[in-house]
């Protein structure tokens, strides 16, 4: 199949070609089609698979009745609204937009937080046709009167299920009030979960359902492999993976901006050029790290999921999850930033013993069992116990045992009603260990004799 016999415009044609793609992906195939007649869609597809070009293609060619010229604001009212949870993926997504609609008379925009608002305002009064916008800043917009949503005639939700995660949903609603009732309504999402199907119940008109692929599905072109290891070599490990599989390019995901400033810093004692991305960068930094990372400038990119979605890098040869997420969802978005288009990548996981059961929740959602393989010198051969049933410490000085051999005696203390000031010889006697149902006891003090004057 081609994209020509899709029914797409000329002009749209020739970009696609300028962009150097020739056939369309199965979502692409499918989707398109579908949106060009009309009907609401709710699409899904693996992460990597031309989602966008699935929407942002058909919605151009169907609003290209309204291109102009001219430079009156009032010619260019919003016609596409597309809503993205992370600045990330609003830029790519607007970026795409772009390059789609370069043959055509079509303005497009993206606005998010993290950047001072009044460009933004600046440019949404010249006038656009097509507006990229993560949902807290364009409530911003709304608010301030900077945008006008009473003309939009197509509403795109991309990757609605990290909107959900995200807390979004209050804000989503919101916006929906600014839109008018006569829209096409399009989700797409590379993974689906129930409460998705109850929100498109209530904004969606009959939609049609479209899966290339079984939910929450991995690529086949991503190897997915597993490292055991206590959480205190994980970063020794990890250099050492760097330098022996030669990786010019390896994306590092952390859970927390505190674990992502740290292992970069690490990693550049270890001679491996690191930098960290997350939301207490500023919008420019992670711009310009992104960018550098791309061009080949920066070899390690360590960043929270925030750029689990959005990243959109050519031919990226390896993911590593220095932690596992603690959502399985975002484990496939995570090794989604490789193996992209058909390439092939790497998904490498470093699980400590104590994120056994994230693996395991993550196994039952892709419904694959991930390989483990033990590297020596890292206490691995104690540690491949993580994918049994029983759970293990890693500790660097003593040889780990099981927990349940293990007893701890809790440390006697005395309650706050009897913190007084004792005497230096006040002997303590420990209470038993209260268990559930009982009584509480306290501890006795047995205070040191003393005579009784006879006026007492």
């Amino acid at each position: 199949m081609s994209f020509e016999s899709l029914g797409l415009s000329p002009d749209i044609l020739r970009a696609i070609a300028d962009a150097g793609y020739t056939e369309p992906t199965p979502i692409q195939a499918q989707a398109i089609p579908v949106v060009l007649s009309g009907k609401d869609v709710m699409a899904g597809a693996q992460t990597g698979t031309g989602k966008t070009a699935s929407f942002t293609l058909p919605m151009l060619h169907k609003l290209a009745v309204h291109q102009n010229t001219s430079t009156s604001p009032a010619r260019h009212q919003v016609r596409g609204l597309i809503l993205a949870p992370t600045r990330e993926l609003a830029a790519q997504v607007e970026a795409s937009v772009r390059t789609y609609s370069k043959y055509l008379s079509l303005r497009s925009t993206s606005v998010y937080g993290g950047v001072h608002i009044d460009p933004q305002i600046a440019e949404l009064r010249r006038g656009v046709e097509i507006l990229v916008a993560t949902p807290g800043r364009l409530l911003d917009h709304l608010h301030q009167k900077s945008v006008n949503l009473s003309q939009v005639e197509f509403l795109v939700l991309d990757e609605a299920d990290r909107m959900l995660d995200m807390g979004f949903m209050p804000d989503i609603r919101r916006i929906f009030s600014y839109l008018p009732p006569r829209r096409q309504n399009l989700l797409f999402s590379a993974t689906f979960a129930e409460e998705i199907k109850r929100l498109a119940n209530d904004f969606m008109h009959d939609p049609q359902l479209i899966e290339v692929a079984r939910r929450n599905a991995t690529a086949d072109t991503v190897t997915q492999v597993a490292y055991p290891v206590g959480n205190d070599h994980k970063r020794r490990l990890l250099a050492q993976i760097i330098k022996n599989e030669k990786l010019e390019q390896v994306l590092i995901f952390t859970n927390t901006k505190t674990g992502a400033n740290r292992l970069a810093h690490q990693l550049i004692h270890e001679n491996i050029n690191a930098v960290a991305i997350h939301s207490d960068k500023t919008q420019q930094a992670r711009m310009q790290a992104l960018a550098e990372f791309k061009e080949g400038k920066i070899q390690a990119l360590v960043a929270t999921d925030i750029a689990a979605r959005g990243l959109d890098i050519d031919d990226l040869p390896c993911v590593v999850n220095f932690e596992l997420p603690h959502s399985a969802e975002d484990y496939v978005h995570r090794i989604g930033r490789t193996g992209r288009a058909g390439t092939s990548g790497k998904a490498i996981s470093l699980v400590s013993p104590e994120e056994k059961r994230y693996l395991s929740d993550i196994e039952k959602l892709i419904k694959r069992v991930i390989p483990l393989e033990a590297m020596p010198g890292f206490g691995a051969e104690r540690l491949v116990e993580v994918a049994g049933k029983d759970h293990y410490h890693e500790r660097s000085k003593e040889r780990a045992r099981p927990v349940a051999a293990r007893k701890v005696e809790p440390e006697p203390r005395i309650e706050p009603e009897l913190a007084l000031e004792l005497a230096p010889d006040t002997e303590i006697k420990r209470a038993p260990i209260r268990r559930p149902g009982q009584k509480r006891e306290v501890a006795a003090l047995l205070l040191p004799p003393r005579s009784i004057p006879a006026t007492e």
